[in-house]
C-alpha cells in the first residue's frame, strides 16, 4: 500500500490556476495568510512598454499561440455566442474596460445561489474591500461618446438615467503626470494619471489603469507567491486519496510552445481553479471525462450566462466627433428597468473591430440576412460606411447592451467535424436572444436623430451569434451536487481542497460588468480560509 504524501512533500500549499480577478485575490490573500502559493497563468506578463499602440498590431493584441499571435485578447466563437476574453498575467484586467458596477441586491435571491447565505448583508463588506484594492472611483473624463450618449438619452426620454461609471483608474491631478503609489501608503507601484486616450482595452501604456498586477498580484508576489507565466494546466488529479485529502498532482505545459511543450508536474496541497468561466469549466469537464476527477457534479457546464448582452453602435462618418477620447467605458444609461447601455470606445487608430461591423437591420434568423442584403441594395453608401474599418474608433460610439433578464447556455465537450482529433468545448441547448429589440430601436432612433448610422456585428447578422465580454457560470454554487458544482464557500462537491473562485462560480445573471462582483466573491471565499498554522 502506498503511504499518503507527507505534509512537506508538496511544491506549494496552494496552486491557483489563472491570475484574473478570482485568481489574483486568492493568491494575495493566501500568501498573506502564510501559505506558499503558485499561480499558473496561460498568458504572458505585460509591461506598459510592451502593449501595442493599436489593434492593428495583431501579434501583440490577439492571443492565438497556434498562429504565433501572443497578445492578450481572445475571441472564441461558439454555436450560440462569440465570447471576448483576456489571457495575461492579470487575466482580463489587462484588456477589460475598467468598469466596476455593483449589481442590484435582487440578484442574490435569484439563480442557484439563492438562499445559500445571507448575501445581502455579507457582500457589502467584501465589495468595500475590493473597492479599496482596485482603486475604484467615479469617472472624471467625459468625451464626445459620453456627451452623445447623454444627448441620445435625453432625446428618447431617459436622460435622467445617465450616469458616470465607477472605474478602476487613477486620474490624479493632471493628465499623464507620474505619481508615487497613491493607494497603499507607498507599498504599491508608482502610477501615472489617465490621459483619456481611450486605449484601456488595448492595454494601458501610461500606468493609469488599475490592473491586477498593480494591486492584488503585486502584493501576492511581495509576500512570496510565484507566478508561472505562459503555462497551461492540462491535468489535475488527486495525489493519494481519491477525494483529494492528500493533495493534487497538476500537469502543465508551455502555452506558447508549438512542438516541445516542456511538460512538468506540480504537487499541491490545495488547488484553486480561477481560469475564467470558460477555462475552469473546460478543465473540470475534461478531468471528469478522463476519470481524474470523476466525482465532479454532472452540473458542470450548465447555467452558463452571458449577461444577455448585445454590442451595437452608432457611427458618425467624417470628422464631427472624436469618439475615441475618454476612458473605455465612461458612462451609461438605462432605457428600461431591464436594459442597460454603456458608452464604449477604443483608442484612435484601433480600428480592427470595424472589420466585424455592419449596418443594423431588424429581424431574426435567416430573414435578417435578406433584410440586410436589401438594405445594402437600397443604401449602398451607408452600407459601405458602416463596415469601413479605417476611422472606426474615432467615428463610432459603441453601445454595450446588458439585460437583467435571465438566459442560460450549456457547455460540453464534443468532437467537431473540422477537428475530429480531440474534443472541444462547445455550446449546447436552446439559443439565447441574439438581439435586443428595444436596444436596436434605441440605436436606430439615435442614428436618425443625430445623423449617424446604426451598426451591429456581422456575426449577429450572418450567423445569428451575439457577442459577449462577460461569460459567467458553468461551475455555479448550489446547495448540493444536484444543483451546483461548488458550495457557498466555493468548495467543489466531492473533493477536499479543490475550489472554483472566478466567474464560473456566479450563480445568477448580474446585468452589469461582473469583474467587481467576482473580486468581492473571491474576497469572501478567501476570508473563509484560516491562516496557516505555524506549529
Amino acid at each position: 500500500m502506498t503511504s499518503a504524501p507527507r505534509a512537506d512533500d508538496h511544491d506549494f500549499d496552494y496552486v491557483v490556476i489563472g491570475s484574473g480577478f478570482g485568481g489574483s485575490v486568492s493568491a494575495c490573500r493566501l500568501a498573506e495568510k502564510g501559505y506558499s502559493v503558485g499561480v499558473v497563468e496561460m498568458g504572458r506578463r505585460w509591461t506598459a512598454e510592451d502593449f501595442p499602440k493599436s489593434t492593428w498590431n495583431l501579434r501583440r493584441w490577439i492571443w492565438r499561440p497556434g498562429l504565433k499571435l501572443f497578445g492578450f485578447y481572445n475571441m472564441r466563437p461558439f454555436k450560440h455566442v462569440v465570447v471576448l476574453c483576456g489571457n495575461a498575467v492579470g487575466g482580463g484586467s489587462i484588456t477589460y474596460a475598467n468598469t466596476m458596477l455593483q449589481p442590484p441586491d435582487t440578484v442574490w435571491g435569484e439563480g442557484s445561489w439563492a438562499g445559500l447565505s445571507d448575501w445581502v448583508h455579507e457582500m457589502p463588506a467584501h465589495y468595500a474591500t475590493a473597492r479599496h484594492m482596485l482603486g475604484i472611483t467615479e469617472n472624471r473624463i467625459l468625451g464626445d461618446a459620453d456627451d452623445m450618449l447623454q444627448k441620445m438619452a435625453v432625446d428618447q426620454g431617459v436622460g435622467d438615467s445617465f450616469y458616470k461609471t465607477d472605474v478602476a483608474v487613477y486620474f490624479g491631478d493632471q493628465p499623464g503626470v507620474p505619481h508615487a503609489d497613491p493607494y497603499f501608503g507607498g507599498e504599491g507601484p508608482p502610477r501615472s494619471s489617465c490621459t483619456g486616450c481611450g486605449g484601456c482595452m488595448v492595454g494601458c501604456r501610461f500606468g493609469a489603469k488599475n490592473t491586477l498586477d498593480k494591486n492584488y498580484l503585486h502584493f501576492a508576489e511581495k509576500r512570496g507567491a510565484k507566478i508561472l507565466a505562459e503555462t497551461r494546466v492540462v491535468d489535475v488529479r488527486p495525489r493519494g486519496a481519491a477525494d483529494g485529502r492528500d493533495g493534487y498532482v497538476l500537469t502543465t505545459e508551455r502555452s506558447t510552445a508549438w512542438l516541445f511543450k516542456q511538460r512538468k508536474t506540480i504537487h499541491a496541497r490545495h488547488v484553486v481553479l480561477a481560469a475564467s468561466a470558460l477555462g475552469s469549466m473546460d478543465l473540470l469537464l475534461r478531468m471528469k471525462q478522463a476519470g481524474a476527477l470523476p466525482a465532479v457534479s454532472a452540473r458542470v457546464g450548465h447555467d452558463v450566462r452571458t449577461n444577455s448582452e448585445s454590442i451595437l453602435g452608432v457611427r458618425f462618418p467624417g470628422r464631427r466627433f472624436d469618439m475615441s477620447k475618454g476612458i473605455a467605458i465612461g458612462s451609461g444609461i438605462h432605457i428600461d428597468r431591464f436594459t442597460h447601455i454603456e458608452a464604449t470606445r477604443y483608442s484612435k487608430g484601433s480600428d480592427v473591430l470595424g472589420l466585424m461591423a455592419t449596418m443594423l437591420v431588424s429581424g431574426t434568423g435567416w430573414r435578417r440576412i435578406f433584410a440586410w442584403m436589401w438594405g445594402a441594395i437600397r443604401h449602398p453608401i451607408k452600407f459601405v460606411r458602416a463596415g469601413w474599418p479605417f476611422g472606426f474608433a474615432r467615428q463610432t460610439l459603441l453601445l454595450l447592451v446588458m439585460q437583467t433578464i435571465d438566459a442560460t447556455l450549456r457547455m460540453r465537450l464534443r468532437r467537431r467535424w473540422f477537428w475530429p482529433f480531440t474534443r472541444l468545448l462547445c455550446s449546447d441547448g436552446k439559443r439565447i436572444p441574439t438581439n435586443i429589440p428595444q436596444a436596436n430601436e434605441f440605436a436606430r432612433r439615435a442614428a436618425s436623430a443625430f445623423g449617424g448610422i446604426a451598426i451591429t456585428s456581422n456575426t449577429e447578422i450572418l450567423f445569428d451569434l451575439p457577442m459577449t465580454a462577460h461569460c459567467i457560470g458553468g461551475c455555479v454554487m448550489g446547495k448540493d451536487a444536484s444543483t451546483g458544482v461548488i458550495d457557498d464557500q466555493h468548495r467543489v462537491f466531492g473533493y477536499q481542497g479543490l475550489y472554483v473562485v472566478d466567474g464560473a462560480a456566479v450563480g445568477a445573471n448580474l446585468g452589469v460588468n461582473p469583474s467587481f462582483t467576482i473580486t468581492a466573491l473571491a474576497e469572501r471565499a478567501m476570508s473563509r480560509i484560516p491562516p496557516k498554522r505555524t506549529t
